[in-house]
């Protein structure tokens, strides 16, 4: 599991750059008709439609570092776990064993939103359901 968490720990990590990419000030974004305006009133996504536009605002890069940040507080105990079960000390590695059987399938629950990108293994892999291919990207402008 120590390759898991080192592994998605580094899709937090890229997911947090891109995000501060798109930080000017406090990160919010919000719809404005067919538009999505950015922290510092810049157009960020035009052309598509209402509940596209609201989508896109709701998914702020504000909100994506509050969630970064929560996966990492996950990530933070599955690695504290993951060394107390290397504890010789039985009341130690004992507990910490039984804690990784419970955070195990949620880590590859999270960790499955990053199946498409490179370093990661079918064996993490949970039964997501896949995106609509046919369907067309939204029109992003910066």
């Amino acid at each position: 599991m120590d390759d898991l968490v080192q592994w998605y720990g580094e899709q937090l990590d890229e997911d947090e750059a891109a995000a501060q990419d798109c930080v000017t000030r406090d990160g919010r974004w919000r719809a404005m008709g067919e538009s999505v305006l950015g922290d510092d009133n810049a157009e960020v996504v035009s052309m598509c439609d209402l509940v596209d536009a609201a989508h896109i605002a709701r998914h702020d890069p504000a909100r994506v570092l509050r969630e970064i940040e929560a996966k990492r507080q996950v990530l933070a105990m599955a690695q504290a776990r993951i060394e107390e079960a290397a504890s010789s000390d039985y009341l130690v590695n004992g507990p910490a064993r039984m804690a990784l059987v419970v955070m195990e399938p949620v880590l590859k629950s999270l960790a499955s939103v990053y199946a498409d990108r490179p370093g990661f293994r079918p064996e993490w892999g949970a039964d997501l359901p896949s995106p609509h291919e046919d369907e067309p990207p939204p029109c992003v402008s910066r």
